[in-house]
């Protein structure tokens, strides 16, 4: 016995193409997941470099010991706040190249990718800010004069007066990345536009007009 085929409507669109397999892919992948670890492992490791340079380039406050207690050499000093120019110019430095290293890498881009990139840079500013503590001059004053002499300069600790220049890595390196990815990151293609129905039915009309009597 033959079953009964039902005619198409036309009310009904014109069927679209078979998806490929494996099309649709999920929004986050392990893929993505460790890529985003490697991400902020390696700009956190690369905070040892932005220790480094604040310890190389960052002006030098000096103290003078008296015998009784310690001073400031100059009360007009400006290495201070240069010492915190210097972390913050370096970091954004830093927080830029990272950026790009990063957009090279996985040109994609994707929300995994940006919260490893933060996450790095974060841990990268906190990283280069203690050791760049660690490797300067003592904070032992005391001993630190006492070697130095009386009334012989020496250098002071290196210190973060606004502790808000942690946020200048970080913030470069996830403004400047999504930048790039908005400007330059490979674009899925558009879906195919289905054309020939517009949810009307419009009845076929004849091409002549029919001979008059």
């Amino acid at each position: 016995m033959t079953e009964a085929v039902t005619p198409p409507s036309p009310f009904d669109p014109p069927s679209l193409p078979p998806e490929k397999p494996g099309g649709t892919a999920r929004a986050v992948t392990p893929e993505d997941i460790r890529d985003a670890a490697v991400v902020a492992l390696a700009i956190g490791v690369a905070g040892l470099l932005l220790g480094a340079l604040w310890v190389w380039l960052a002006p030098r406050v000096q103290y003078v010991a008296n015998g009784q207690s310690v001073f400031l050499g100059s009360s007009e000093s400006e290495a201070r706040i240069a010492s915190d120019g210097t972390f913050v110019l370096l970091s954004v430095g830093l927080g830029v190249l990272s950026a790009v290293a990063v957009f090279l890498w996985r040109r994609r881009g994707g929300v995994p990718l940006v919260i490893g990139l933060a996450v790095g840079s974060c841990f990268a500013a906190l990283v280069g800010w203690r050791f760049g503590l660690w490797l300067g001059p003592s904070s032992d004053l005391a001993a630190a004069a006492a070697k130095a002499g009386q009334g012989v300069p020496f250098d002071a600790p290196l210190q973060l007066l606004a502790h808000g220049a942690l946020l200048a890595w970080p913030m470069a390196a996830v403004l400047l990345h999504l930048g790039l990815t908005a400007l330059w990151s490979p674009r899925e293609p558009d879906p195919v536009p289905v054309y020939g129905w517009s949810g009307y039915y419009q009845p076929p009309q004849a091409d002549a007009e029919p001979p008059r009597g």
